[in-house]
This record gives structure tokens, sequence and C-alpha cells, in this order.
């Protein structure tokens, strides 16, 4: 009899639902969107009730498409979107508020309130992670003193707080849990001690007692039945944070092994091991996961604009009707042209850190057209690729001779081989899909019993080399650099 995994992938635009069977290849895949809910003043939020009803009736859609026997599920694995942040009552189960996103900076005030109480120091030494809106400690002090009712819960022990994996969890299984991956990324969870940091919860305003216990990567988190659908309940045991399920199912399981996922956005990580490097540099250190075990390590660098500029080049500037068309063009651009786009829409992130920096395309000449834009749009996203995996090599003192890729912007042959020639390194991109699904579903398969470690032989790879002169190399990172002094420069001034 045939045993499949069945992987839930909670991310920011929707719901995927995804069966593997037990050698670890996808049979079958389902997905809904839900909204998003963004205010006149930027605010952007989700509904929790929403999108535990997509995981229930995405699963059901996949067990119908792939003919499979509910009963013949042995496990669940759940990746989510990180730091989105939940707020419920432990007595009802329900929401206090829309979840709060990931993207959403309304705890602006709540983070500044916290510097200048002189924690900022403390806070990035116990969490790995400067102070920022972006993480759900000042998102969860938000609520408490926003949402109606939320202090009041708090105060009787009654409200749960959590990040999207820990409310799907309460709601198919009735535990308050969340893994270590999903908990470094809260800003509240001590890296080095492995436990909720008292004060630093105490700095945000938040009582420990109301976060989930923390439990590990491939452990049981509770058993679920996914609203009726299995004729008896089944171990939810692997949960991880996206880009965590992503480097665990590109197989980066050793020191140094690192991947870079392109997104929207770009997540680069490094398993750094059972030691947490401090970054020097502009990343970032969190929890990979605790797997058998053992706590792994990893060092990030989060990319805010990857294949959102081929999305601006279409949606917004018209020059192209397809993403797809800009592997054609950027292979047809003059190869004496020297366009450089800093896509600093939002400011420039990690490793950076120009907060106020704005776009800028220059190097431009009168022969400059189409191709030569579409080229440099695909060039910038290799190039601050490029800066975080030198942060990294500078950080660790771990050279990276290999990156494991994917994502949607990695099928494109131009930008990969650029990628390559840029790092001077080799790049090896899944020729599978849906990696953060696969993560999530090779961790509960093995936590299981139904998988072992050739599991992570079932995905291959196409490989990049660079075969670029050095002296190019070295003329393309100058003018990436020269426009870098120009964006901040200009950043200067407006301050």
């Amino acid at each position: 009899m045939e045993r499949y995994v069945l992987s839930i992938d909670q991310s920011t635009q929707g719901t995927k639902a995804m069966l593997f069977d037990g050698k670890g290849k996808m049979v079958a895949r389902e997905s809904l969107p839900h909204r998003q809910i963004v205010t006149e003043a930027g605010w952007v939020s989700h509904d929790p009730e929403e999108i535990h009803e997509n995981v229930l009736k995405v699963a059901r859609l996949a067990v119908e498409k792939a003919g499979v026997d509910p009963g013949d599920i042995a496990c669940v694995g759940l990746c989510n979107q990180r730091e989105t942040s939940v707020a419920w009552n432990r007595e009802t189960g329900e929401p206090v508020c829309d979840a709060i996103v990931w993207q959403c900076a309304r705890a602006a005030a709540v983070c500044a309130a916290v510097e200048k109480t002189g924690a900022g120091d403390m806070v990035r030494e116990r969490t790995g992670i400067p102070i920022s809106p972006y993480f759900p400690a000042s998102k969860f002090s938000w609520i408490l003193q926003n949402a109606p009712g939320a202090r009041e819960l708090a105060d009787r022990g009654a409200l749960c707080l959590g990040t999207v994996d820990a409310w799907l969890v309460w709601k198919l299984t009735g535990q308050h849990r969340t893994d270590y991956s999903n908990a470094s990324r809260t800003q509240l969870f001590n890296i080095h001690t492995l436990q909720w940091d008292r004060e630093v919860c105490a700095a945000f305003g938040i009582d420990p007692a109301a976060l989930p216990a923390v439990t590990d990567s491939d452990a049981v988190f509770g058993e679920t039945d996914l609203g009726g659908l299995l004729p008896r309940k089944a171990p939810l045991c692997g949960v991880l944070g996206d880009s965590h399920a992503s480097l665990f199912g590109l197989g980066c399981l050793e020191p140094g092994m690192t991947k870079a996922s392109y997104g929207t956005g770009s997540s680069i990580m490094m398993n750094t091991g059972a030691k947490a490097a401090v970054s020097r540099h502009g990343l970032v250190t969190s929890l990979a996961w605790k797997y058998q075990g053992q706590v792994s390590y990893v060092m990030e660098g989060n990319i805010n604009y990857s294949a959102a500029v081929i999305t601006w080049m279409k949606d917004d500037l018209h020059l192209i009707a397809s993403p797809a068309e800009t592997e054609a063009l950027a292979r047809a651009a003059n190869p004496q042209d020297t366009t450089v786009l800093v896509p600093a829409f939002s400011g420039l992130g990690m490793p950076h850190w120009i907060s106020g920096a704005k776009a800028m395309i220059c190097g431009m000449t009168r022969l400059t057209g189409r191709a030569e834009l579409a080229r440099a749009a695909l060039d910038c996203i290799a190039c601050q690729i490029h800066d975080v995996v030198e942060a990294m090599e500078k950080d660790t003192g771990i050279p990276i001779p290999l990156l494991r890729v994917d994502g949607g912007a990695s099928k494109n042959g131009y930008l990969m081989q650029f990628q390559s020639d840029i790092l001077n390194a080799e790049v090896a991109r899944a020729e599978g899909e849906e990696l953060s699904g696969a993560g999530a579903a090779y961790m509960a398969g093995l936590s299981a019993g139904l998988y072992d470690d050739r599991v992570f032989e079932s995905q291959t790879f196409r490989t990049w080399s660079p075969r670029c002169a050095e002296a190019d190399r070295a003329s393309r990172l100058a003018r990436w650099r020269n426009a870098l002094a120009l964006v901040k420069k200009d950043a200067e001034n407006v301050r």
C-alpha cells in the first residue's frame, strides 16, 4: 500500500497543498489565494480564519486531484510565511484581529519606543536580528496596545500569540506550538539559550506565557484529521518557516551550504551548523531548525526587490508582456552598454541598510534601449545576491563555491549564468518545483519514518559554471558599486 505525505505551504499570497509519494515525488498540487487587506495608510493584513479555511479546502482538492484514499496519508507537514503575526482568544479560538503581515510597518512607533529605552543592542545580541517593525515582537506589542480586548485577554491569561504556523497548528490540532525556525524570527527568542527571553519580551511588553511552546521542527506537534478529510487523525510532524523549508528541501544540511530563493524578493541562507555566526556586515542570524535533536543556525540576508523588478518592468513600465521575454532581451543587449539599475524602491536593505535610498538607473547612453534595460534589471538581482553572499563569506570565513537556487526567476538561463559569473562560483538550480513545500514534506516524512536520507536524492540540479573573464567580472562589479555609491550619496543629500 502506497503511503503519502500531505504538505501545506501557507504563503503571503495564498495556500498550497501538495501530496508527495513514498519516494518524495510530488504527485498533486492545488492552491487558493486569500485576500490582501490593505488600508489607505498602507497597513497590510490577512484574515486568519480565511487562511485556515483555505488550508482545509486545498488539502481536500489535492487529495481528490491525486485520486488517493485519504486513509493512505501517513503524516502532514507545514511551512509558512514568516513574521506574519496572529493573536487569538485561548478560550474561544477566535482571532482578536486580522493577522499583521510581515510587510506591514504599522509597528514602527513601537520599535522607536523600544530603541529609546536603550534595549537595541541587547535585543540584537540575544535574538540575532535588529529591532524592526518587520518582526513579530513589535507587531504583538501593537496588537496589545491597539486591538480591542487584547489587553484584557492577556491580563487573564487567555491571549495566544504566534506566527501563522502556530495559528494553524492550534486550529488543526488544538496545541499552542511553534518550531525553532519560526520562533527565531519573532525577535523574542534567545537563539543562544533556546528559550523565550524574558528581558526581551519585557522590552516589548509581552508576557512569555502568551507565546507558544517551542517544539523540534521534526517533532509531533499534534494530530489532525484536516477538518474531517482523513478517516483517522495523522501526525502533524514537520513544521518550518518557508525559507528554512526551502533550505531543507534543497538538501543544505551541512555547514557552509548556501541557497538563494528567487521570488518577489530573495532569501539567501547559509547553514552554519551548531554555531551561531554573528554578522558584522549587515546580515542576521536565525535558527535553521531543530532536527534529530540538534539545532542548526543560519546566516541570512533578505532582498526586497528580486523578481519584483521584472514585475515592475512589466506592469509599470510596460516594457515587456511577460517575465519570460527578459532572457532573450538580455542576450540581445549591446555588450558595451553600461546601464546599471539599483532597485531601491523601498530603500536598500541587507547588507547595505540605506533606508532612505531611492531607486536609480545610471550609465545610460543614447543607444540604451529596451534590451539593455531588461539586462540591467536581471543583472541587479544577481548583484544584490552577490553582495549578500560576499557578506556571508566575510562574516563566517567560509568560502561559497556553490550556490543552490530555486524560485520562479531561477528559470531564467541568462540570470543563472550571470549569477555564476558575478559570484565566480557554481550555481545549481533545483529542477523540481515547490522547494518549500518539498522541505516541509521531507521533514514530516523523515519524522514519521516514511523517508530516509535518500529522499534528498529525489532532487536533481542543473548547474552553471563561471565562464567570464576576471577583468569583465571586475568591471561589472565596479559599475554596480559605483551606482550604489551614487544611491547612498543621494540618500545622504536628501537627509
